[in-house]
């Protein structure tokens, strides 16, 4: 099985090389474990795709349907997965070479490139920025990656395991100058390797429990963060010291950190519980103390020097006294013996965690460290001792990347935050009122009776719960994750629960119905004024983004509030939601209302004296607000980016980004690149002309009238998106704990935004990247026949958030697939429905691509990004034929074949489509 070819710069032959190497040794897989008469079957389907997409060949077109109609249910599904496997293989081969060619720049010492910390560090110099100001903007930064559990990621952790193991052997014969027998033995271990990823099941049999969720979200810090974050750190400290000498002497805070939502992410999620959050919190914690007790067993193994011949400060001799290691082995060895103690602390520590299972006990008794913030003292006198004795190379080493690991990661590994929606806060909050003082009929009351109501029960000390009442279940898990969540705080440290996160936030009081909530369980203190936990209102619909500036200013016009807010340092987090807006709004209304949101909240938290802290709750797909991380951040209007930002990380893009230590690397610097040049170097930008903002404006008007009249207004759309989509089928595979719709319903209203995008990515229309901006183009070149389409093309020019968009609907387009799409399309029965719905999605994909090629002045989708445009020509022919199979396995199901081959056919389709496609969820 081999990759079609075609012309390539010298630069990107290795990657057609690898490419080739891995579709033959699939290939061979397929003849070996198959038969050879599969391997035909194969061959003949991918050898008369590519001539259809090569040539638009009418006959071969033909030819693939009548080879993909005869396949029986046990073939089909043979065919699907020698194609699904070859997309995964194909996907390992490109980012192989993405950092192929990072570490070509690297080697030529390239100047450096946008998107790495050492570009943003020149930019900030030329500009005038000091060590002040730097050392300023670290202080208060927070950059903050935020994993989520959503369900797109369909691949199992076994199938990573293997595809890493590939990868690794990749690198292993690209970075190494290998002999003939050496060749051979590498393309052997490939060989065993891509055997044992096609004898490994993709698919899970069981729906994962949060629990899982929690273990797969750590696995990526074995594979990635452990080992990556704090090469990061000090990848930017020896640049400021090349810079500037006197950064020796300084170091660094903890600004870039992890964050996550497994185990604290409850909207939609009846499974995620107090119980839940108590063991992902555990998980963390023992990972994260795992790690530290494998790093100190080899940093003793590596600090063996001799008493004798070295020099040991007096705190060191003092913490070397004060192991329990008395070895006379070890007698003249300092620094291990101190090692030692630091180890059986540690130990000890990890036991009081309830944390037992220790691959090496200590060698004898040692008190519990209190805090992360202790050992890393112990750890900085070690630092201290060596540096100061003649033995600084020794300091930059191990110790110096597990200083750094202590210092991020803490005793909680990664900060969870709670999340829930307003709804049920408002239900648990009436009852809550109602047991105490029956007859308040919470939720009959106007939004300023409800704020005077909470803002009284807020000043006072006096709890509302009491243990000799009854409250519903509900309410009883409400409180019980809060009262964890203060438990949690207490026995790992304050970053381990910082912040409460409220979905469809509409009011001042949906805030304050939080804080109630906090207080109760002890994270609120009404007399001292302060408050442990962030509170961060979620906006999320057009209607909320709308009006978040004027949420925010009534919350700001609370003396209370802003009472407590003062002890949060003065700091607010708004999060702003990408996915919901979407579905609610469309592409571009999405687009420019966050846009919007984002200027209004930056001069409304400038007039009252609030630091804002933005969260992006972006997706994977460009209908969930993915794309480019740089260009995203750098993209935000002046001053939305004040040294501070969070973005989740969701779905299969955490495996695409961070599965891979050096892309996991890479892309942990790009986000602190933009950071810091958003923050530092486009504060003072000016804001976009004023005739660019009234252009988007009437083109976000015209695109949100033709996507609601679509989505919402058309009669039956409903009934054709599940019937023309994998939906329903994907709302039964087992990809996550947490069901595809918020409530027992099929309206589009309550269906999650990941499923809605995902069920578009299947089918090959990408309808949430695009739909509306060809009608919303031509409705204004036709009110602006004369200087219109020069407007627009100014604006790609010259403004970076337009010019983001554009690049990122291009990106959608160039996947999308119509003749694909019309196939199901005619799995909607109703033909009616059909005619009336599927030719004006043709209409609009159509007048959408004419008008972005003008605006942009490319012949093709794609032109300005020749890269990506061959990575997805080069995979058409590979995902045609898995369109097609699941086409046919649709209706065969539909019709009530309830052979479990066609269902373990579908799902395979599902995983193959999604790895095709890479950013589908």
């Amino acid at each position: 099985m081999t990759a079609i070819s075609l012309e390539t710069p010298d630069k990107d032959l290795p990657l057609r090389d690898d490419i080739r190497l891995l579709g033959r040794l699939l290939g061979d897989t397929i003849r070996a474990q198959e038969g050879e008469a599969v391997f035909d079957i194969v061959e003949r389907i991918r050898q008369t795709s590519i001539r259809f997409h090569r040539d638009e060949d009418e006959i071969a077109r033909k030819e693939l349907e009548t080879t993909l109609n005869s396949l029986s249910r046990g073939r089909s599904n043979q065919i699907i997965r020698a194609f699904s496997y070859f997309s995964h293989l194909a996907n390992i081969a490109e980012d192989s070479h993405h950092v192929r060619r990072s570490r070509a720049h690297a080697m030529a010492e390239s100047a450096p490139r946008e998107g790495t910390i050492a570009r943003a560090l020149k930019l900030a110099g030329e500009a005038g920025i000091s060590q002040a100001d730097l050392q300023a903007f670290f202080a208060r930064a927070l950059i903050c990656p935020v994993l989520t559990a959503h369900p797109t990621e369909v691949r199992r952790k076994s199938t990573i395991d293997r595809e890493m193991e590939i990868s690794q052997l990749l690198a292993l014969r690209d970075r190494q100058r290998l002999v003939p027998v050496e060749l051979s033995e590498s393309e052997e271990a490939l060989r065993r390797a891509v055997l044992t990823l096609w004898q490994t099941s993709i698919l899970r049999r069981n729906r994962l429990k949060v629990i899982d969720e929690v273990n797969n979200g750590l696995s990526y810090y074995d594979y990635t963060f452990f080992k990556e974050l704090p090469r990061v750190y000090a990848a930017l400290e020896d640049q400021l010291i090349a810079i500037d000498p006197s950064w020796e002497t300084l170091e660094l805070p903890p600004f870039l950190r992890m964050g996550s939502w497994i185990g604290g992410d409850r909207d939609g999620n009846p499974f995620v519980t107090a119980d839940a959050l108590r063991q992902a919190l555990s998980l963390q914690s023992a990972r994260a103390l795992s790690h530290y007790l494998d790093e100190l067993h080899c940093l003793g193994a590596e600090l063996s020097l001799d008493g004798r011949y070295v020099n040991i400060s007096d705190e060191a001799q003092a913490l070397a006294d004060a192991s329990p290691d008395h070895s006379p082995h070890r007698q003249d060895e300092p620094y291990r013996r101190a090692i030692v103690g630091m180890y059986a602390r540690l130990a000890a520590t990890a036991s009081a965690f309830g944390h037992h299972d220790i691959a090496r006990h200590q060698v004898g008794e040692a008190s519990p460290y209190t805090d992360p913030e202790e050992l890393s003292g112990d750890l900085a006198i070690i630092h201290r001792s060596l540096l100061s004795n003649g033995s600084g190379a020794l300091a930059r080493g191990r110790l110096r990347r597990l200083r750094r690991a202590v210092s991020v990661f803490g005793f909680h590994l990664a900060s969870i935050d709670l999340r829930q929606n307003s709804d049920v806060h408002d239900r648990v909050v009436a009852e809550l009122f109602e047991k105490a003082s029956p007859g308040t009929d919470y939720t009959a009351l106007s939004e300023e009776e409800r704020v005077a109501l909470l803002l009284e029960e807020l000043r006072t000390p006096r709890l509302l719960t009491t243990p000799y009442l009854a409250y519903s279940k509900e309410t009883e898990s409400e409180l019980a994750i809060v009262r964890e969540a203060a438990a949690a705080r207490k026995r790992y440290g304050r970053a381990a629960v910082p912040n409460y996160v409220i979905s469809k936030a509409s009011d001042p009081s949906d805030i304050l119905e939080v804080a109630l909530l906090l207080k109760e369980a002890g994270l609120l203190r009404p007399r001292e004024g302060e408050m442990d936990v962030n509170i961060v209102p979620l906006f999320e619909t057009i209607g909320d983004l709308r009006n978040a500036s004027r949420v925010m200013g009534d919350l700001f016009g609370l003396p209370d509030y802003m009472r407590l807010l003062r002890s949060r340092g003065q700091q607010q987090e708004v999060m702003l939601g990408y996915s919901d807006s979407n579905k609610d709004g469309g592409f571009l209304t999405s687009g420019w209302e966050l846009y919007k949101a984002e200027i209004k909240l930056v001069e409304l938290f400038a007039e009252h004296g609030v630091m804002l802290r933005l969260f992006h709750g972006r997706g994977g797909s460009v209908g969930r607000g993915g794309g480019p991380s740089f260009q995203a951040i750098l993209a935000q209007p002046g001053g939305a980016v004040q040294g501070a930002i969070r973005i989740t990380e969701q779905g299969e893009v955490i495996a695409g980004k961070y599965s891979n230590p050096d892309l996991g690397r890479r892309n942990l610097e790009i986000i602190a690149a933009a950071t810091l040049e958003a923050s530092l170097l486009h504060t003072g930008q000016p804001a976009p002309r004023p005739e660019y903002l009234d252009t988007m404006e009437e083109l976000s008007d015209s695109a949100f009238r033709a996507y609601r009249n679509l989505v919402y207004e058309t009669e039956g759309f409903e009934r054709y998106f599940w019937d023309s989509t994998v939906i329903g089928e994907i709302a039964n595979l087992n990809i996550g704990s947490r069901p595809a719709s918020r409530t027992n319903s099929r309206r589009i209203e309550d269906l999650r935004a990941i499923p809605w995008v995902f069920g578009w990515a299947q089918c090959r229309l990408m309808l949430p990247g695009w739909f509306g901006f060809g009608t919303a183009i031509r409705e204004y070149l036709e009110k602006h026949p004369g200087d219109g389409l020069k407007r627009l093309q100014e604006m790609y020019r010259e403004w970076p958030f337009f010019e983001a968009l554009l690049s990122n609907m291009d990106m959608v387009l160039a996947k999308s697939n119509i003749a694909i799409a019309s196939r199901y399309a005619n799995l909607v029965e109703d033909e009616e429905l059909r005619s009336a719905i599927f030719p004006r999605i043709r209409r609009e994909w159509e007048e959408t691509i004419r008008q972005l090629l003008d605006i942009t002045q490319q012949d093709t989708l794609l032109d300005r990004n020749p890269l990506l445009a061959r990575s997805i020509r080069n995979r058409f022919p590979y995902l045609d034929p898995l369109n097609h199979l699941q086409i046919e396995l649709l209706k065969r199901h539909r019709a009530g074949d309830a052979d479990e081959r066609v269902v373990q056919g579908i799902h395979l389709t599902i995983n193959g489509v999604a790895a095709g496609l890479r950013n589908s969820g």
